[in-house]
This record gives C-alpha cells, structure tokens and sequence, in this order.
C-alpha cells in the first residue's frame, strides 16, 4: 500500500486507501478494519493525505514532515483522548508547530493516523519523492547500452569523413589523368598537321596546248 493513495474522509473516523473514483464518489477501503465500501461525495468530502499541511511558526510544511519527526522521536506514543499529553508530545516532538492554530482535535489525528500507518507498515513517502529515487541496476544496464550505442555511432560518423576522402581523392586523380590525356591528342594533332606541311605539293598538270 501507498502513502500517496491514502486519503481522509470528512465524518468518518480513520485512514482509507483509495481504490476506485467515480464521477459521485469512491471506492475506498478502510486501513482498520479491511471492508471496502462506496463513499458517496455529495456527504463526504476527501483529503488526500500528502496534500495536507501543517501550520508552523515559520512556513506551512507538509504533513509527512511532521510524521517523519515523529518516527524519528523517542518519544512514545501519546492517549490520543488526553488532549494535553498529546500537545505535550508535539511540544517536545515538533516544537516549530503553530499550537494556536494547530487544534487540539487536529493533533489527535495525527496521533491516531500514525499509529494506523505503523501498524499497517506504510513507508511515508511522497509521490515526487518516489519519482526522484536512484535508477536500479536496469536503468544503469539500459544507460549504459545507449552510451556503447552513442560511441558506436560516433565512430560510425568518424570513420565516414575518411570513406569520402579516398572517394575524393580517387575523383581528382582522374580529374587530374584527363587533361593529360588531352594533352597527348592535342600533340598528335600538331604532329599530323607539321607532316601535312612538309610534304611536297604536287604540281598540277599543265595543259597541252593544242597547236
């Protein structure tokens, strides 16, 4: 069972997990007794216990605040019917609680929702807490897959560069083959032309003259 899935009823006595909302109200099951029952919210209100705060000298604070105080106290457990040993206890227990507007009612359930949480073995933990907790060795293995991933793609990227280099290279050594190739044929060319220029001219045939 979660702390972040507790909640409170308006006019009903105790802590309850809630196990289903319904557009008129809930599903909930007592921490006491186990019975689950439908709550109707046109009679009861609900308060989900990690949204309850706590009035201080300074700032508000969070209830679990004040629970965690609590268990980390050596103080035993007050009556919670004895209005005076129970602020007794908070004075010595969390002496920052604002006791004029903190009632005496209100700190009776403190008392009360305490013990309902030990007893029932509850860890008293938000839900942001609970969000924020270290990766277990599977996200570490998953992480450290996608970093192996990352540096083989890297390479990838590395090593291509050098591909399109020699594919350049190659190009320009063709590139730099053609003229020279041109060159020859333009040689040839002037060759023929100087042996075109060389060679006699024939003479053309004079003509008879007739007589």
């Amino acid at each position: 069972m979660e702390y972040s899935k507790l909640i409170s009823v308006t006019g009903l006595g105790g802590l309850f997990e809630l196990v289903a909302s319904k557009s008129d109200g809930a599903i909930v099951r007592s921490l006491e007794d186990k019975s689950t029952k439908f709550i109707s919210s046109r009679q009861h209100s609900f308060s989900h216990l990690e949204s309850i705060e706590v009035y201080t000298q300074r700032e508000n604070v969070n209830l679990v605040d004040v629970f965690r105080a609590m268990e980390a106290s050596n103080e035993s457990l007050p009556e919670e019917k004895d209005a005076a040993a129970v602020k007794k206890y908070f004075e010595k227990v969390y002496p920052d609680m604002d006791f004029e507007r903190v009632y005496a009612s209100d700190m009776k359930k403190m008392v009360r929702w305490f013990g309902m949480l030990k007893k029932n073995d509850i860890e008293i933990k938000l839900r942001d807490e609970e969000a924020e907790e270290v990766p277990g060795d599977e996200d570490k293995a998953v992480a450290e897959e996608a970093t192996d991933n990352e540096s083989s793609a890297t390479e990838a990227i590395e090593e291509q560069p050098a591909e399109e280099k020699s594919k350049e290279k190659g190009k320009k050594t063709a590139k730099e083959k053609k003229p020279a190739q041109e060159t020859a044929t333009e040689e040839t060319t002037t060759e023929e032309a100087r042996e075109t220029s060389t060679k006699p001219k024939k003479k053309a045939a004079r003509k008879k003259t007739e007589s």
